[in-house]
């Protein structure tokens, strides 16, 4: 298949663009081999993240901790992202995902290492990832799996940067909004595949777009939906479709106790 361009002047492509210029200032502080060695020297946690996604006997919730979102501004004033992590494992959550993008959502390494030190289950480290440097750091400070935006990089990008993580033990959640780019996920070789209902280049939410693609997975892929899910009515109706997975977050960022938040949208 062609490799289709990044994106155009849209949300994403700024984000991607800043993102960019803050891995090559961090580079600059300490060069890709100095972190590779500290990464190799990390606890390798391969297949923790996928395994969590695997189980039967509810509906396995990605908890998401995240401070700001571009559309919405500050999400919770009293963030404390360990805090959070801790309520929504007493919760039930299967995995907790940590937002590290500084820029449009205040998020930093700092909080993902607060959350490993603080909570047992597989984290995902949700970032724009565009550079092997990005790997290192999650390895580095203890996540279980990264994020890859298919949107956000070229097909050899999307295919080196999963190869990379998987070499590094890391887990990889490939992103798709449309069926041109899960198609290209497919090609990729994508063993977990989520389907962003949130359109990141407009912020429009349509959770239409998992009940559209679910049946084009490829085979033997996890699915796991994302965005825009409120009820427990919505996890059971995509769980029938075939979805393993769910990742929420402003559903429950923004409610006054997280943690009793995932509890009721578990229990229904």
């Amino acid at each position: 298949m062609t490799s289709q361009p990044a994106a155009s002047a849209d949300l994403l492509a700024t984000i991607v663009a800043a993102t960019r210029q803050s891995v090559q200032a961090r580079e600059v502080r300490e060069p890709l081999p100095a972190l590779e060695r500290r990464a190799l020297l990390a606890p390798e946690r391969r297949g923790r993240f996928r395994a969590a996604l695997e189980r039967s006997g509810g509906f396995n919730v990605i908890a998401e901790c995240k401070r700001r979102s571009p559309s919405k501004g500050v999400l919770r004033a009293d963030y404390d992202a360990a805090s959070m992590a801790r309520a929504y494992q007493d919760a039930g959550a299967a995995a907790i995902s940590v937002l590290t993008e500084p820029t449009f959502f205040d998020g930093s390494l700092a909080d993902l290492a607060a959350v490993r030190a603080s909570v047992a289950l597989p984290i995902l480290r949700k970032d724009f990832v565009v550079s092997e440097y990005q790997l290192l750091e999650a390895r580095v400070v203890g996540a279980d799996a990264i994020l890859l935006i298919v949107a956000a990089l070229e097909q050899r990008d999307l295919v080196a940067l999963s190869n990379r993580a998987a070499e590094l033990g890391l887990d990889v959640l490939v992103e798709v909004h449309d069926a041109h780019e899960l198609a290209r996920a497919g090609e990729a070789g994508a063993a977990i595949v989520g389907v962003n209902n949130r359109n990141l280049r407009t912020l429009d939410v349509n959770v239409g777009a998992s009940e559209d693609l679910i049946t084009r997975m490829p085979p033997g892929a996890l699915a796991v939906s994302e965005s825009g899910l409120r009820s427990h009515d919505d996890l059971a109706r995509l769980s029938r479709l075939g979805y393993r997975a769910f990742l929420v977050g402003e559903r429950l960022i923004t409610q006054q106790d997280p943690g009793r938040a995932l509890a009721a949208l578990l229990r229904g």
